[in-house]
């Protein structure tokens, strides 16, 4: 039997979900299975409207060995699994002659785990895990989610947290979830044979494409124990993303509350003595922290070096006891043990790696007004774990809207640990990049404006001029704007200042969950809706409601930031340039994703307004710009509002 041509099946991949065949998209099919067939790694940039899934799925399909795919929004994962792959394996099973099977996996603790479920969470207090919220359901908001898990536990076939709505707090949920380290295993446990996450993982062995999430795919790295099933080809979507999923999976922290929970649940298993030392190096490690100012800590104090080291030998001395420790009066024995063994690893762990002081980590208190100081240490650069574990026995493919910073791949290649495109040489991963552009014809679908009149931008202060521009852009648009700020605090005030300032129903973050927002945004043309990160990289809203995407600031990181100005000063230290490789690169990335969510369709229209002059006057300006979208580029503030009358002009003509 003849092997049916790529372009056929994408064809026949296209129409069966009623899209638009793009050239980009069948550059991208070929990129992928090209790599896929020589063994070799792809960057591939596919801007918004390439159709990237299908120009990755469709040669993956057609490939026939086992591809994971791993995404970092659980929006796109859905997409795949509920909407984009059922249709492709339709569409190409005349041409294939078999129907590849797909399934999600996700870490243990998204599965609604059926032991803690029916015999209840191992409680610090001698509790059960309903019966002191039935009384309260119906004023208790945790008693009710409870309760109503309960019930979806008897309708649900995936125990996957995402297929429950409406959702439930995190409280609620870790009452009848449990983490990698706390589960029993499936011979241990009564429940073993019904469990959800174990089905899920039979579920991904049997399959031809597996559907996951960056960070389990960290997990799967950095564990040395796979979780994920073996496979040939790992694809990368939302590329853009990985480095900083890694960072947050490898990224440790300790907290006072959290040492004493490990106490409470270990001091029922333990000899009085041991338990005696672990409890006395808590409230030691405590005192430390109250006094803790937030910072980077490039030198480990004293006093917190004597505490980590009490925690240290405490924890290793509580983990030996418990486990050789039975107690048949403590009530489900094994469930208690595993979560508290869990809890005083977690804290011997990271004691343990801040005392050994790896030149590799950073180390650091950050300080929260509600709940008190946190230690967190994380790794310097996750490239060389990149490097070693991604792309040594597979082929990979990374894709996203975002991989060209400044105009070529470098910047994001070497973040994963590869040499610059082209590099030859033993032990380095060979790889190609690939813009296949977007179907969308930026310079005539927008503009690009900097406001090089206003002030720069001072770290502290209220920026008067500003406020005015955003208003006077906001009027001659008629509202349809979607204003992306730096912080939050930015953000507030924008909105409070405007509310007062314009007629434009002015949403705000946090006031609202972010899906409610984003929908009363799209539904009225005339309201603006103002956020900081989530709405830089999660808003899709196509057509008139989003004509104007306004920056106030070049999105840098703080400079207080512990991680980013160590990474900075780690390039420095090697002769490189510290800002451009991490704060401009940063910024860069987060730029593009924000101008990414004006054109979201053939017909969309509009202005990206960046109130930061030094888009338009630093050094550095000509790099972020080389990475935005290709928009028609101005300074004059009197042209842009001319441009924006009339888009909002057409609209509400089209709208009549």
């Amino acid at each position: 039997m003849t092997k049916p041509s790529l372009p056929d099946l994408l064809h026949a991949a296209v129409s069966a979900v009623g899209g638009t065949e793009r050239p980009g998209q069948v550059a991208m099919a070929e990129a992928v299975a090209e790599a896929i067939d020589d063994s070799s790694h792809r960057l591939i940039q596919a801007g918004t409207g390439t159709g990237k899934s299908l120009g990755y799925l469709v040669p993956a399909l057609a490939h026939g060995e086992r591809v994971v795919v791993a995404t970092a929004t659980l929006a796109l994962q859905r997409q795949l699994v509920e909407r984009d792959l059922p249709r492709t394996v339709e569409a190409l099973h005349p041409q294939l002659r078999r129907r590849p099977q797909f399934a999600m996996l996700k870490g243990r603790s998204n599965y609604l785990c059926l032991h803690r479920l029916h015999e209840g969470a191992p409680q610090d207090e001698e509790e059960g895990l309903f019966d002191q919220f039935e009384a309260a359901a119906p004023t208790s908001k945790l008693g009710q989610d409870l309760l109503r898990l309960r019930d979806w536990a008897d309708e649900t076939e995936t125990g996957d947290r995402d297929d429950l709505t409406p959702g439930v707090s995190d409280k609620a949920w870790a009452q009848i979830s449990v983490s990698s380290r706390e589960c029993l295993g499936a011979t241990k446990c009564a429940y073993g044979a019904e469990c959800f996450a174990e089905a899920a993982r039979e579920r991904a062995k049997l399959a031809d494409v597996v559907v996951t999430n960056h960070a389990l795919l960290a997990i799967d790295a950095i564990e040395g124990a796979p979780v994920l099933p073996q496979h040939e080809v790992l694809i990368v979507d939302e590329a853009h993303e990985l480095v900083s999923r890694v960072t947050g999976v490898a990224t440790g922290e300790l907290t006072p509350g959290q040492v004493n929970r490990a106490v409470k649940r270990a001091a029922k298993l333990v000899d009085e003595k041991t338990a005696d030392s672990l409890q006395t190096a808590s409230e030691t490690f405590e005192r430390v922290m109250e006094l803790a100012l937030p910072g980077r800590l490039e030198e480990i104090p004293e006093d917190l070096g004597y505490a980590l080291m009490a925690l240290r030998d405490a924890s290793r001395s509580v983990i030996s006891a418990i486990g050789n420790t039975r107690d048949k009066s403590v009530h489900d024995e094994d469930a208690v043990r595993k979560q508290a063994l869990a809890a005083v690893e977690s804290v011997h762990g990271v004691a343990e790696r801040i005392v050994a002081g790896s030149e590799y980590d950073v180390v650091w208190y950050e300080r929260h007004d509600r709940f008190g100081a946190t230690l967190r240490v994380a790794p310097l650069s996750v490239s060389g774990l990149l490097r070693e574990k991604l792309f040594a026995d597979r082929s990979v493919v990374l894709t996203s809207a975002t991989l060209k910073l400044g105009g070529d791949f470098n910047g994001v290649a070497a973040s994963m640990g590869l040499s610059p495109e082209g590099v030859e040489g033993e032990d380095v991963p060979q790889w190609k990049g690939l813009d296949v552009g977007s179907p969308f014809d930026y310079p005539k679908q927008g503009i690009l404006y900097v406001a090089k009149h206003l002030a720069t931008p001072g770290r502290e202060g209220t920026r008067g001029d500003m406020m005015d521009e955003l208003a006077e852009l906001i009027e001659a648009a008629g509202g349809r704007t979607l204003g992306l700020f730096s912080s939050m605090r930015g953000a507030k005030a924008a909105a409070e200042e405007l509310r007062g300032r314009l007629d434009n129903p002015i949403l705000l973050q946090g006031e609202e969950t972010l899906g409610e927002l984003i929908k009363a945004f799209a539904a009225d043309p005339k309201t603006c809706l103002f956020g900081t990160l989530s709405l830089w990289q999660g808003v899709d809203v196509p057509g008139p409601s989003c004509q104007l995407v306004i920056m106030d600031r070049i999105p840098f990181p703080r400079p207080d930031d512990p991680l980013m100005s160590a990474r900075q000063k780690a390039v420095e230290e090697r002769g490189g340039n510290g800002f451009m490789s991490v704060a401009a690169t940063h910024a860069a990335l987060l730029m593009a994703q924000g101008a990414g969510r004006l054109v979201r369709a053939t017909g969309d229209k509009g202005v990206v307004a960046v109130l930061d002059p030094r888009l338009a006057t630093a050094r550095y300006g000509s790099f972020l710009r080389a990475t935005l979208p290709d928009f028609w580029y101005t300074t004059d503030r009197n042209q842009v509002r001319r441009s924006l009358s009339a888009i909002d002009a057409a609209a509400k003509a089209e709208d009549k």
